[in-house]
């Protein structure tokens, strides 16, 4: 493997030429869009919340039927069936697993036995070095320009803190879509960077284009920080739905989590149990109100919506700050090459200047 820059260790441990992460997006890492990105020289990450586990292998099986680059899986270690999807990465020897909810320490040990890379994402530097000291191998710093759940640190004053906290290698998210980035990442201390709306937004994309479409026609500020989806901090596309949680009544929302709820427990076919147990450690880990408790199951089924059924007025759209400067659907092979070639050439006029 080459290691021209910006070849940085990040490369080197997750057996990618390019330091960029896709990110586990729900309903858009698919075993299509991960084959892809990983096929270009990035590294990345399937999606498996939310999912049946007979479907959760299906997939590790077909993203490895697609190519012959290490990939990883992202779940929820707090979610239904956390333990079996353990056993399916180690029995796949998938490289590397992605989490952030509730870590447990158990589940980690077990992975990194059968030799798995631990690479959780964070959102605070107190997160990392609990991360480092949980076992983590390396950590996504997200500030707060990311999308979806978002902080308001922004990633320009959370990387370097986070970095200068942990002797992990840190992979920046937040913000970032182009050669420039990646340049800007490595600068702040970061290995590499991680993306999420940016590879949304490719040709291997499995999100309909009438979402896409959304995210295309997106300015900078059409791009908001609400806590209508799930009451939490969210940075979204404003759409209908958006305006209607903010208008609808308390028992309008307290039914509308509901009929989430159960679809979600439909889609996933974790046991009523099992959902009360992952509900009550997501609380405790994440000292979530009772009404934020009802209303997780929101955000995923609602992503559903938008990103699989193609329905971006009644789902939700979770957008990066950087949705506002894209409007192309380049492949997955177009978009690295041509991030690379930038990161090249900045770092080169860089060295020029000096």
């Amino acid at each position: 493997m080459a290691r021209h820059p910006p070849h940085t260790r990040l490369c080197d441990m997750l057996g990618c030429d390019a330091p960029i992460v896709q990110t586990g997006m729900g309903w858009v890492a698919t075993p299509e869009l991960v084959a892809a990105a990983c096929n270009a020289g990035a590294f990345g990450f399937l999606a498996a919340a939310a999912l049946p586990l007979e479907e959760v292998e299906a997939r590790i099986e077909k993203t490895a039927q697609l190519t012959e680059r290490p990939f990883g899986v992202n779940f929820l270690m707090d979610a239904p069936g956390a333990e079996e999807i353990v056993e399916m990465i180690l029995r796949h020897r998938v490289r590397a697993a992605g989490y952030n909810r509730a870590p447990s320490a158990v589940l980690i040990d077990k992975l990194k036995a059968g030799g798995v890379l631990c690479i959780p994402t964070c959102g605070a530097p107190r997160h990392v070095v609990k991360a480092e000291k949980l076992g983590a191998d390396a950590v996504i710093v997200q500030g707060g320009e990311g999308g979806g759940h978002t902080g308001t640190i922004p990633t320009s004053l959370q990387v370097p803190a986070c970095s200068e906290a942990v002797e992990i290698p840190v992979i920046a998210a937040g913000g970032f879509k182009d050669g420039r980035g990646l340049v800007a990442a490595l600068a702040l201390g970061a290995a590499g960077v991680a993306m999420g709306t940016r590879f949304l937004m490719t040709a291997e994309s499995p999100v309909p284009s009438a979402t896409t479409d959304r995210y295309a026609k997106a300015s900078m500020t059409d791009v908001i920080v609400t806590r209508e989806i799930d009451g939490m901090p969210q940075r979204v596309i404003v759409n209908e739905l958006v305006h209607k949680l903010e208008s609808a009544s308390g028992p309008a929302r307290l039914l509308f989590a509901i009929r989430n709820g159960l679809e979600f427990r439909r889609q996933t076919g974790a046991s009523p149990l099992a959902l009360l147990r992952s509900a009550l450690a997501m609380r405790s880990h994440e000292n979530l109100t009772r009404s934020q408790t009802l209303l997780a199951a929101n955000a995923p089924i609602l992503a559903k919506r938008a990103m699989n059924d193609g329905d971006p007025v009644g789902g939700y759209l979770p957008a990066g700050t950087v949705t506002g400067g894209i409007d192309d659907l380049p492949t997955c092979e177009e978009l690295i090459s041509r991030i690379m070639d930038e990161a090249r050439e900045t770092l080169a006029g860089l060295q020029e200047e000096s």
